[in-house]
């Protein structure tokens, strides 16, 4: 379970990116972040696993306080966080058996690393997520021959290649068409739901986010402004985290015929199974 206690981030220049954060993430379930440009998302996320240092609050991962650690006992604490980043973050000339790989470099001693030793348990490993993601026939392709949807496969399964209790998703579809926008945040889901890992994404696709997350959480101004089932969101609850806008055709029901407008460019969701995966 994540746990944020009172999270606050201000920066050099004064200005207060987080104010006051609280919630409890639970094991298996995948949480949205959503909010304007600017809200604070990407700060939360990285104040989490202290790529940001957070100014005062508490991170607690199963039980462990996160913004206490330092040295090696922070990069111990970050074996336990998975990130999937917005741009891939692949090394390009390497294959996506390798890029899979460098998920349990932290586990491996300093010449293993050096030198690329994996053992076959790893090997192993890998093999099976990349069956699982969908790639198990494309790894000895290099990063640079992928397509965006694919790349973003090899990034999931490097994250989770370090067995990690958490998720931390950073705008996975910014850059992938719709389809294949549907068809990655239904594999996060998914995964997240049989690893029991819990998981945050900050999304700016907030039909895509009602359509895939168990809870969504919305931030403006650094501030927690909603907490609730997608359900939830409402036109006058997206207008308190974004603005005024018309927000009636996010919030609209679904019915049977955009079920099957979904299916129909999307044919890895049968008709009918609802807005989870």
């Amino acid at each position: 379970m994540l746990t944020l206690t009172g999270l606050s981030k201000r920066y050099d220049t004064g200005d207060l990116a987080l104010t006051d954060i609280t919630l409890e993430v639970p094991a298996g379930q995948v949480m949205a972040l959503i909010g304007p440009s600017g809200a604070g998302k990407s700060t939360l996320i990285r104040c989490v696993n202290r790529l940001v240092e957070p100014s005062s609050g508490t991170v607690l991962l199963d039980g462990q306080d996160i913004t206490r650690v330092r040295g090696a006992k922070l990069r111990q604490a970050r074996r336990q966080i998975g990130m999937i980043f917005q741009n891939y973050a692949l090394v390009e000339r390497l294959s996506v058996m390798e890029n899979v790989l460098s998920g349990r470099l932290a586990y491996l001693g300093f010449w293993r690393s050096f030198l690329r030793q994996f053992p076959s348990s790893d090997i192993k490993q890998a093999l099976n997520l990349l069956e699982r993601v969908g790639l198990e026939t494309m790894f000895d392709k290099r990063g640079d021959a992928l397509s965006g949807g694919q790349k973003q496969r090899v990034g999931i399964a490097r994250a989770l290649m370090q067995n990690p209790k958490l998720l931390l998703v950073d705008e996975p579809t910014a850059s992938l068409d719709p389809k294949t926008s549907r068809q990655i945040m239904r594999l996060i889901c998914e995964l997240c739901r049989e690893q029991q890992l819990a998981a945050v994404i900050n999304i700016h696709d907030v039909v895509l986010a009602q359509q895939f997350v168990d809870r969504v959480v919305g931030l403006r101004a650094g501030k927690l402004v909603f907490d609730g089932p997608p359900s939830a969101l409402t036109e006058k609850t997206l207008t308190d985290i974004y603005g005024e806008e018309d927000w009636s055709t996010t919030t609209g029901e679904t019915d049977e015929s955009d079920e099957a407008a979904a299916a129909a460019i999307d044919p890895l969701k049968p008709i009918g199974q609802g807005g989870h995966p």
